[in-house]
């Protein structure tokens, strides 16, 4: 039996057709570049610290041999309003679940035939874009950002650590070529020539516990992430629409409203937003974005703060009076 392919033919028919293989071994070439981001404390609060766990795959399979990496295509024709953005992985089910469901699955299939196996899902120390890439699953963009050939970078990735020794596949290089779209895109020039500084990402700002009043004007409509080193992405112009039907968006996320969001209680969040990528943060961060953002537009806070339950949310009310000079 060809592990590999019989692997492969149980993915696809899951719906999975982009995934890839490398041989476990430690990644210590990336040893320098993490120290040199501790150094110059690039590092944020949702990465890990530990460097050896990052760098050493044997921590969580000693006697691992392969580990395979899956692209999950979450793009889906729809659109977010002009005002108001939620990035696109945000739009259906939280992809944790969704991920982890799939992978689970995959993991069985392998125990199934003699194989030992463990799957990770985004919060893990693993490097998996870097993984990916050297899955030849896809290359990694000037963006930073891992694209694949048929679904671009609107993908969630995710790994199985294996006893099983498969043969690998071979890494893609990148072949962004000239374009410097994504530079040119990005708001904050978080990605430029000379590399990368996510603390200053859109994304990271707007998940953030505490965001800065020097980042306030920058949302801009922001919600939760930040598409704009994706959008015009010539490979995410001629995407594939995901056929995984979990990452379908959900209704209330086509009609987004912020005074609605400004006054979520918990009951709503739980029914709504919980149940998606963004919801992992919590009903404060969304009300706060929201807060942030309706101040933007409206160029005022003509709202009932009764309404607002919350201390941290309300300490965001007046720190933009103060900032905004409404």
């Amino acid at each position: 039996m060809n592990l590999k392919n019989s692997i492969k033919r149980f993915s696809l028919d899951l719906g999975i057709d982009t995934i890839g293989f490398c041989k476990m071994r430690r990644f210590d070439e990336l040893k320098d570049f993490f120290e040199e981001r501790k150094s110059k404390s690039l590092e944020n609060e949702f990465e890990e610290t530990d460097i050896e766990k990052r760098i050493n795959p044997f921590l969580y399979m000693e006697d691992g041999k392969t580990i395979i990496s899956f692209a999950f295509p979450y793009i889906y024709e729809y659109e977010n309003s002009k005002d108001i953005y939620f990035s696109k992985y945000t739009f259906g089910k939280d992809y944790h679940l969704v991920v982890s469901e799939y992978l689970k699955k995959i993991c069985s299939y392998i125990e199934s035939l003699g194989g030992k196996a463990i799957y990770f899902v985004d919060s893990n120390p693993l490097p998996e874009r870097y993984i990916a890439y050297l899955c030849g699953v896809g290359f990694i963009g000037k963006n930073h950002m891992v694209i694949t050939e048929k679904y671009g970078s609107y993908v969630f990735l995710g790994e199985i650590i294996t006893d099983v020794e498969i043969a690998p596949d071979i890494p893609r290089q990148q072949q962004c070529g000239e374009c410097n779209i994504c530079l040119k895109e990005c708001p904050t020039k978080a990605i430029n020539r000379a590399g990368s500084c996510p603390n200053i990402c859109l994304s990271y700002i707007t998940q953030k516990k505490q965001i800065e009043e020097v980042w306030f004007d920058k949302l801009k409509g922001r919600m939760f992430g930040c598409d704009s080193c994706q959008t015009e992405c010539p490979y995410n112009l001629r995407a594939k629409h995901s056929k995984l039907d979990e990452f379908l968006p959900y209704e209330f996320m086509k009609n987004i409203s912020l005074e609605e969001l400004i006054e979520i209680d918990n009951k709503m969040f739980k029914d709504r937003y919980a149940k998606t990528s963004c919801g992992w943060r919590g009903k404060n961060v969304l009300q706060r974005n929201a807060l942030i953002n309706y101040a933007l537009l409206k160029n005022k806070l003509d709202i009932d703060i009764s309404k607002i339950k919350s201390p941290y949310v309300l300490d965001y009310y007046h720190r933009l009076l103060k900032a905004l000079q409404l």
